[in-house]
């Protein structure tokens, strides 16, 4: 009989060494059964240790425009098929989209990132949150833009602005995508992200989990980052919200959680896994355990239209556990 301790430990020592796990060992992680879910996150924990050290990536964002989207993606509460009290407002003013940059600054958060809802923010628009971004000091803080399907003059003028990654998430695997989203397609998302990545940004990509995608096609988004050589994977979780197309889902429970996680930093070993919604509506008393099942970073405040966890709750947890955030914004090449 295989001693699973040793088993997962000795898996991650392999991909240590330079293997990269092909699709069918990583198919048969994902059926790892709950009774063994400690030693799988045990070699995952390893991974993450090796790769990043007991430190952890920060990172914040800000809703710079709000609600009225024409986009139906069914998890989001300013979808145009959502009913709900989502805060709407047009994109605000360079002081505005600046000014929780500048907080953040004497923080140890490593990275601000502006979000705006829509298909893509119009290229004046952009402009704007260019001129804000460019505001934030680039040694004491890193910048990101969320700003939707946009081209190449617009990621052009976000780099020329000093900002350093572009955030634009896949949301789940190409065969579940029409699932979760009519009004743009699964290769418009792409096609965004190469254009990101010619324009020299580094690439935020990652999903929502728990909108019913399979395991077949939670392995089918990672080999996708995977050939993506995606810098950051965002991981949220479904907070199922009154009045979206997906209010009525439950798929997920604490242990489920961990796994996606876990599987992840296997799939993924080198690349920075960022916790982000839904981890406490999801993970519940097993929230402090992300870590240890290879997570590297963790989205600090509000979410777009939800509430997150204050910066301080953050850093005493990273205390508690014998973590410290990443020192400086150029930690190391991922970043």
């Amino acid at each position: 009989m295989i001693d699973k301790r040793l088993y997962f430990l000795k898996l991650a020592r392999r991909t240590l060494a330079g293997e990269v796990l092909d699709a069918v060992l990583l198919r048969g992680l994902l059926s790892t059964p709950e009774e063994d879910l400690l030693p799988f996150c045990a070699g995952a924990d390893l991974l993450r240790e090796a790769h990043f050290g007991r430190t952890i990536h920060l990172c914040a964002i800000h809703n710079g425009k709000s609600g009225r989207c024409s986009e139906d993606c069914s998890f989001c509460s300013q979808s145009i098929r959502a009913t709900t009290d989502a805060p709407v407002y047009p994109l605000q003013s360079v002081e505005e989209l600046a000014a929780p940059g500048k907080r953040l600054e004497d923080t140890p958060v490593n990275r601000y990132s502006i979000v705006t809802s829509g298909r893509g923010l119009p290229p004046e628009e952009t402009r704007r949150v260019a001129q804000a971004l460019s505001q934030i000091d680039p040694v004491r803080l890193s910048t990101c833009a969320s700003l939707g399907i946009i081209g190449k003059n617009q990621m052009e003028a976000l780099k020329a602005a000093g900002v350093t990654r572009y955030h634009h998430n896949l949301e789940t695997a190409a065969s579940h995508f029409a699932a979760v989203c009519t009004t743009h397609t699964y290769e418009e998302r792409l096609r965004t992200l190469q254009e990101a990545r010619r324009a020299g940004l580094s690439l935020c990509c990652g999903g929502i989990f728990g909108l019913g995608e399979s395991d077949d096609q939670i392995l089918e988004l990672a080999l996708t980052l995977r050939k993506l050589r995606v810098d950051a994977v965002p991981v949220n979780f479904l907070t199922p919200i009154p009045g979206t197309v997906a209010a009525g889902l439950r798929h997920l429970t604490p242990l489920r959680c961990l796994k996606i996680i876990a599987f992840l930093r296997y799939a993924l070993p080198d690349r920075e896994i960022i916790v982000c919604g839904g981890r406490q509506h999801n993970l519940k008393e097993l929230h402090p355990l992300i870590f240890y099942a290879g997570a590297s970073g963790l989205m600090t405040g509000d979410y777009l239209t939800t509430a997150g966890r204050r910066l301080d709750n953050d850093l005493a947890l990273l205390r508690d556990l014998g973590l410290t955030p990443r020192p400086g914004s150029y930690h190391n090449p991922l970043s």
